[in-house]
């Protein structure tokens, strides 16, 4: 029986590696994303593997519902969550000139909706066959660097980033009596659309020598770590963070 992933923007970016990754995989994926369907992009990844789509913003939580249903009705199962859908403020300001708005919005998007979809999806989990002493379910939540590294032009979306650290460490007490796992992947710096208008930024930073694996990182590292994680290999481990960031986490003099 092939397993059913469900992953929030995975038809672009760092989720669309995921989905590809899950996808080469053997797993059918369900994406939930805002835009209508993208029926280029949906026939590149289908010749991967079987996908479907629901148009949907994770801030919205009736879309929540429509997404768990619809993906049930057509596979009649869920095994993994990947909450991958994220937004940067929409102009980066200083924490002084920052608006209520923009910090709403952020999160909104990155905190609020993940953490009542995978309530959601949790309870579908949950109503599903017991697997004795396996794994039921597996939850990834996609936060990012930002959880722990500062960026004053930007604090709502590290304040959401480090709130997704907490929530993690939440699921993960919660669900361990249900046999549900629950991860955190944290991204570094990731060649997609969110920060191709600061290349030359971490360029420099690469040039630098501040990363000891100097070049960007791609989707596909981090839909590496999210199959890895949903490979139900780990069936004791829990609330764990990988970081995909060529070594940013690793503190050096």
């Amino acid at each position: 029986m092939k397993k059913v992933a469900l992953v929030t923007g995975g038809n672009r970016g760092i989720g669309r590696g995921i989905t590809e990754a899950l996808l080469a995989e053997g797993w059918r994926v369900a994406i939930m994303a805002t835009r209508p369907a993208p029926e280029d992009v949906l026939a590149e990844l289908g010749e991967l593997g079987e996908v479907r789509y629901t148009q949907g913003s994770v801030a919205d939580l009736d879309a929540h519902e429509r997404f768990v249903a619809e993906t049930l009705a057509q596979w009649g199962r869920i095994d993994a969550l990947v909450n991958n859908a994220g937004v940067a403020p929409a102009e980066r300001a200083d924490i002084l000139e920052a608006t209520p708005e923009s910090y709403d919005r952020v999160m909104d998007i990155n905190l609020r909706g993940p953490y009542f979809l995978t309530q959601r999806v949790a309870r579908a989990m949950i109503a599903q066959d017991a697997p004795g002493e396996g794994v039921r379910g597996t939850i990834v939540n996609v936060s990012s660097i930002s959880a722990d590294t500062i960026s004053i032009n930007r604090g709502e979306y590290c304040l959401s980033k480090a709130g997704v650290g907490m929530a993690t460490q939440l699921w993960a007490v919660r669900l361990a009596p249900e046999g549900i796992v629950v991860y955190e992947v944290r991204p570094g710096v990731i060649a997609t659309d969110m920060t191709a208008g600061v290349t030359a930024k971490y360029d420099a930073l690469f040039a630098s020598g501040a990363v000891p694996m100097p070049r960007w990182g791609y989707p596909s590292d981090v839909g590496g770590a999210v199959v890895q994680l949903t490979a139900g290999r780990m069936p004791y481990s829990t609330g764990d963070v990988i970081t995909v960031g060529g070594g940013m986490q690793i503190k050096t003099l």
